[in-house]
C-alpha cells in the first residue's frame, strides 16, 4: 500500500512549536541497548489473547518508516518500565500496523495514521483514544489517572485542590452517592476520562470558592480561565456532555509556544463551529488593544456557530503555510468555514475587526481560494497544476489524468517524485494521457469532490470524468498499471486541446 504522511492543520501549527521534523529522521533512541524490554510486542497472533485477559492495556499501532513513531519508541519504552511498577501494573504494548499480517487489527481499530494509540479496557470490550502527552512522564501521570476510579471522592479541602489545580475539572455534588443522577455522572466520567478529570462530594463547601448551601445535585465545571466555574443541573447524559464540551473551550482561544494553550488549540479546531483567526506579533505596541476588542467581540458571538482563536504570528508559521499567508500582513483575520470556504482581511487595525465580521455574518464577504499563479512554461514530464486550474486540466481538458496531490516538505512525496517522472516518460508519446501533481500546501483543494488526508495522494480522472483514488503500491509498474486500467480510450482530432 501506498506510504503516505498524514497531516493535518493540527500537525502544521504544531511542527514548528514541537519541533516535529516531517522529514522522518532517525533519531537513536534513548535507552538504547537495554537489555529488558517493557513494552509488549503484539501482532494477529498473540493479540486477541493479549488483550482479552487485560482488563486496562495501551496498544500502539506504529510503521517502522514513521519518524514521529520512533522519536515517541524511548518516551514510551520508559514510560512503560516506571508503570510496570505500579500498583496494579499497567501494561503498554505495541503493534508494527505496516506488517502485513497485522493490517486487518489496523483497520479493526480504525487506524488512520500513525502512531496512534488506543486504551483497550475489559478484554478489549471498551475502547478508547489515548488523548495525553507524548513524553514518559507525562504518559505516566495521564494513565495512572486512566487505571484508576474514573471519577474520585473529595473527602476534603486538600482533595479538592490536588484535584481542581489549573486544569479543567468537572465534579458532581450530590446529597447522596445513589441515585439516577449520580449514576449519570459516573457514567459521563466514565465516557469522557480520556478527556477531563471528574471528581463527586457531598460537601460543595470544600470546594473551590465552594458554597456548602448550593442546591445539589450540581454538575460544577472548574476551569482556568473565563468565568472559572460554571454550574450545570440537568443530569441526562446528552445534556451534561453538551455542557461539558461548550463550556471546556475558551472565549478566545490563545495558540502561542506555551505547551499548556495546544490542549485548548486542539478543542478549537475540533469545534463544528466555523473558526476565526487573528493573527499579530503579541509583542507589538497595539497587542493589548487588539486582544481586549477581539475577546470582547468573542464574547458577543458565543453561541452563534463562530470560534475565535488568537495566534502569535511566531508561533502560528504552521498555519500561515497552510493558509498561504505572508508576515507582511499580519495584523490579519481569516475565518475558515467547514465546507472550507476562506475570508480574509489584513493589515487590519484594532476597529476594522468588528464590522468585518458583521459583514461574513450578513453573508456579504466574497471567499478568496488559494491559487499559485497558472506556470507560463510547463514542459517537463509532470505536469504542474495549481487550484485556478485544476478544473480545466482534470476534468475539462478530455484526457486521462492521473495527478498527485504533494506537500513539498513531505519525505514520501520527495521519493515519490522520480517514479512519477518515470511514468509520464513513459506515456509521453500518449497525448491522451497526463500525469501531473500539485501543491496541496498552496493551493486550495476543493474537498466535496477530492479526499486528501495524506500526502502523496494520488487520483486518478478519466477522459469520461471517473474519478478514482489511487492505494496501490508506489511503483513505476504499478501506477502504470492503474492508469491503464482505468483510462478511457480517446479519439485524437483537432478538437481535443492540450490544455497545458
Amino acid at each position: 500500500m501506498a506510504r503516505v504522511c498524514r497531516v493535518s492543520i493540527f500537525f502544521l501549527f504544531f511542527s514548528f512549536v514541537l519541533a516535529i521534523s516531517s522529514s522522518e529522521s532517525d533519531p537513536s533512541p534513548a535507552g538504547a541497548g537495554a537489555e529488558e524490554e517493557f513494552v509488549l510486542t503484539l501482532d494477529a497472533s498473540n493479540f486477541s489473547d493479549t488483550v482479552g485477559k487485560s482488563s486496562f492495556i495501551v496498544v500502539e499501532f506504529y510503521a517502522p518508516w514513521c519518524g514521529h513513531c520512533k522519536n515517541l519508541a524511548p518516551e514510551y519504552e520508559k514510560a512503560a518500565s516506571i508503570l510496570s511498577k505500579h500498583d496494579p501494573p499497567v501494561s503498554l504494548a505495541k503493534v508494527d500496523a505496516n506488517d502485513e499480517v497485522n493490517k486487518g487489527l489496523a483497520g479493526e481499530y480504525d487506524v488512520k495514521g500513525f502512531p496512534t494509540l488506543k486504551i483497550l479496557r475489559d478484554g478489549g470490550k471498551s475502547i478508547q483514544e489515548y488523548k495525553g502527552p507524548r513524553e514518559a512522564d507525562g504518559i505516566v501521570e495521564y494513565l495512572k489517572r486512566q487505571v484508576g476510579p474514573a471519577s474520585l471522592e473529595i473527602k476534603s479541602a486538600e482533595d479538592a485542590t490536588t484535584l481542581v489545580n489549573g486544569k479543567i475539572v468537572i465534579v458532581g455534588v450530590f446529597s447522596k452517592f445513589q441515585g439516577e443522577e449520580f449514576e449519570n455522572f459516573t457514567a459521563l466520567a466514565e465516557k469522557l476520562r480520556s478527556d477531563y478529570s471528574f471528581g463527586h462530594t457531598l460537601n460543595a463547601g470544600i470546594l473551590p470558592q465552594g458554597d456548602s448551601t448550593v442546591n445539589r445535585p450540581v454538575v460544577r465545571l472548574f476551569k482556568p480561565f473565563d468565568e472559572l466555574v460554571v454550574d450545570f443541573q440537568d443530569f441526562h447524559m446528552d445534556a451534561m456532555e453538551k455542557f461539558v464540551e461548550e463550556a471546556s473551550v475558551p472565549i478566545l482561544t490563545f495558540y502561542n509556544k506555551d505547551p499548556s494553550n495546544h490542549p485548548y488549540v486542539i478543542k478549537f479546531f475540533n469545534s463544528p463551529n466555523a473558526k476565526a483567526l487573528l493573527f499579530l506579533n503579541v509583542s507589538g505596541e497595539h497587542f493589548e488593544a487588539f486582544k481586549s476588542k477581539y475577546h470582547d467581540i468573542a464574547k458577543n458571538y458565543k453561541g452563534k456557530g463562530v470560534s475565535f482563536l488568537l495566534g502569535d504570528i511566531e508561533a502560528s508559521q504552521g498555519a500561515f503555510q497552510y493558509f498561504g499567508l505572508k508576515d507582511d500582513q499580519v495584523p490579519l483575520i481569516i475565518i475558515q468555514t467547514n465546507d472550507g470556504q476562506k475570508y480574509l482581511k489584513q493589515n487590519l487595525e484594532p476597529d476594522h475587526i468588528a464590522p468585518w465580521l458583521k459583514e461574513y455574518m450578513d453573508g456579504s464577504l466574497k471567499p478568496f481560494k488559494k491559487s499559485e499563479p497558472i506556470p507560463e512554461v510547463n514542459n517537463e514530464p509532470v505536469k504542474i497544476v495549481v487550484a485556478d486550474n485544476l478544473h480545466d486540466v482534470v476534468f475539462s481538458s478530455g484526457k486521462n489524468v492521473l495527478l498527485e496531490f504533494y506537500a513539498p516538505w513531505c519525505g514520501h512525496c520527495k521519493k515519490l517524485a522520480p517514479i512519477l517522472d518515470e511514468v509520464a516518460v513513459s506515456f509521453e508519446n500518449e497525448a491522451d494521457v497526463v500525469i501531473a501533481k500539485i501543491d496541496a500546501t498552496s493551493n486550495d483543494i476543493p474537498s466535496d469532490v477530492f479526499e486528501v488526508q495524506g500526502y502523496p495522494t494520488l487520483y486518478f480522472s478519466s477522459a469520461s470524468g471517473n474519478l478514482v483514488q489511487y492505494d496501490g503500491i508506489n511503483s513505476k509498474e504499478d501506477i502504470i498499471d492503474f492508469v491503464q486500467k482505468n483510462r478511457d480510450t480517446v479519439v485524437q482530432s483537432d478538437s481535443v486541446k492540450d490544455e497545458l
